[in-house]
């Protein structure tokens, strides 16, 4: 009543506004404006959950570069050599890869590909596949493993598949660096189409991200979908060409419609040629990353207000079975 008080107290005007028996189509011009107002606000608020998503994710953008600090160094917290543990990963991966397949297997890279070093050719396909599955599966428990955090404080809990990614981007950067120095020693080259591969980079963090609030939403209300997201990306994991690059005829369609077929083809020719990657698979990937970045942000801003009620009770759950713990 106070702001339709205050309304007419401006224009000096007696409606009767305030009656909620007044019909829309009744009384004066000025006061059916002001009720048009009102209703397209409610409406629209309520049919663009992601404007205020995109409010909030920005709000808390200075809270994401601390938060991925803080997840990289968790991960190698008490280490002595810390970060060089991201560096000696890849490069184990790359000398057993080396051995198995080139040593023991004798395994050739398919013909018209853009070099013959098989050990290289499975990494570069590896390397985009590992920060977007990474990023994917550690975004789906990220929610509840940082409940507290979320219905203690304000924190904005959309960036932590954000963190998530970022922390998983600085592991990727080491196994291009790795990549791009073993090309340079045994192929004798480094291409110049590198400066390409920070738009495939962030395409696939859109794709990761995406999917990571979506997986992270689900997850809250239902907690088998962690298990039920490792069995998607396994099965995606073998549709995609990095350890078969043969399919047969009726399967073809599942290449087209996998996005990562052209990320790792883009990663490929750009780490291991000398040739730009196809534009039309930058396209391609950008219709992907976009779509599903797009409604992985709807999905997790309708769903955000559930989230923090569950996110509570599980809070309370762990805080009850520690203090039974002590009781025993």
């Amino acid at each position: 009543m106070g702001l339709c008080f205050n309304y007419n107290c401006l224009i000096g005007e007696n409606c009767d506004c305030n009656n909620p028996n007044t019909l829309l189509s009744s009384g004066s011009n000025r006061c059916k404006l002001l009720k048009k107002l009102v209703l397209f606000k409610i409406i629209v608020a309520s049919r663009l959950p992601e404007r205020f998503f995109c409010i909030i994710w920005w709000n808390g953008v200075p809270c994401c570069s601390n938060w991925c600090a803080a997840i990289s160094n968790s991960v190698f917290v008490g280490s002595a050599i810390g970060w060089i543990w991201g560096l000696i990963h890849p490069l184990v991966l790359l000398i057993s890869w080396t051995f198995v397949f080139k040593i023991c297997m004798h395994q050739d890279v398919p013909p018209g590909e853009d070099t013959t070093n098989f050990p290289l050719f499975i990494f570069a396909g590896m390397l985009p596949w590992m920060l977007f599955s990474d990023t994917v599966q550690r975004s789906a428990t990220s929610l509840l493993e940082q409940a507290n955090l979320i219905t203690k404080t304000v924190f904005p809990s959309e960036i932590i598949p954000v963190s998530v990614f970022l922390s998983s981007l600085i592991s990727h950067l080491l196994g291009l660096t790795l990549i791009v120095a073993a090309a340079g020693i045994f192929l004798n080259h480094i291409s110049i189409f590198l400066v390409v591969l920070p738009f495939y980079m962030l395409l696939v963090g859109l794709m990761a991200v995406g999917i990571g609030w979506i997986a992270a939403s689900v997850n809250v209300f239902l907690r088998d979908t962690g298990q039920v997201v490792s069995v998607l990306l396994t099965f995606w994991f073998w549709m995609t060409p990095i350890f078969v690059s043969r399919f047969p005829p009726w399967a073809h369609w599942l290449l087209v419609a996998n996005p990562f077929y052209y990320v790792v083809r883009a990663y490929r020719r750009v780490l291991l040629g000398s040739a730009m990657p196809d534009l039309r698979d930058l396209g391609v990937v950008t219709v992907f990353a976009t779509l599903a970045f797009i409604l992985g942000a709807c999905f997790f801003a309708t769903s955000n207000a559930g989230l923090r009620t569950f996110c509570k009770l599980t809070a309370a759950g762990k805080a009850y079975a520690g203090y039974s713990r002590l009781l025993t």
